[in-house]
């Protein structure tokens, strides 16, 4: 993901609050460790990892696209379940967050298109500041539009399959499904190793998963896709990971 990875990372989330309730040069230690199921409308396996554009689209036969051969997106869901984190004081273990919206169509100008971050309503104000804060160094990029909710989130994983819903759906569902992929020796699951996932510094392989459906169904940019790509991962990252790599100060 070399061209891509600089400027293509996902969400840069503001928590101002905190700001105003910490000490100047002060910053609590925090980690966290979060297992996505994550499907986009790029084909297996997504190009975003690997390229300068999401996969092309094809606009025939789409109202108002007439005269339009093709348009590149990746419009997509994430659903992010919290296996152990904390942030200072506060623990994030068990707290889920959604992330859907759309990269855009080129990823030189190290600005995204737009994205809806949602808390889940169980997630308390200091955990969506924890939350909100790590995702500013796992996703550090600018987007044209961004805007956070809350909604009900469901987050269910198995044996080769994964489900997850937003509003009970209604508002957004990600579902994914192995059983289109041949399997490797012994029926385990394909999984590629050795890829970044954008600014995390660790991660357990993505576990390579079609959706076999992925859909945004409320406001006006609306989208759903079956067959396309879709995965999960296990991503690990702490405070310690990102101040090893801040420059030394001068001390002049």
């Amino acid at each position: 993901m070399k061209a891509v990875f600089a400027a293509c990372l996902l969400v840069a989330i503001a928590v101002p609050a905190m700001a105003a309730t910490m000490p100047a040069g002060a910053a609590p230690e925090w980690s966290m460790n979060a297992t996505a199921i994550e499907a986009c409308s790029c084909p297996m396996f997504c190009q975003c990892y690997f390229a300068t554009e999401p996969a092309g689209h094809s606009m025939a036969g789409m109202a108002g696209m007439e005269g339009h051969g093709e348009e590149h997106f990746c419009k997509f869901n994430n659903a992010y379940k919290v296996n152990k984190g904390s942030y200072g004081a506060t623990k994030l273990d068990g707290a889920k967050f959604w992330i859907y919206g759309d990269l855009g169509g080129d990823f030189t100008k190290g600005q995204m298109n737009w994205c809806v971050v949602t808390f889940d309503k169980a997630t308390t104000k200091e955990q969506r500041e924890g939350i909100g804060a790590i995702c500013g160094k796992l996703f550090p990029v600018t987007w044209k539009s961004m805007s956070t909710a809350e909604g009900d989130i469901e987050w269910m994983a198995g044996n080769g399959e994964a489900h997850a819903t937003l509003d009970g759906g209604k508002t957004a569902e990600v579902k994914l499904s192995s059983a289109s992929l041949n399997t490797n020796a012994k029926g385990k699951p394909m999984v590629i190793q050795n890829l970044k996932y954008w600014g995390a510094p660790r991660n357990d392989g993505f576990v390579l998963m079609p959706n076999t459906v992925e859909a945004l169904r409320t406001g006006d940019k609306a989208y759903e896709f079956k067959g396309t790509n879709g995965f999960m991962i296990t991503v690990d990252l702490n405070s310690k990971d990102f101040a090893a790599a801040a420059p030394a100060k001068s001390g002049m």
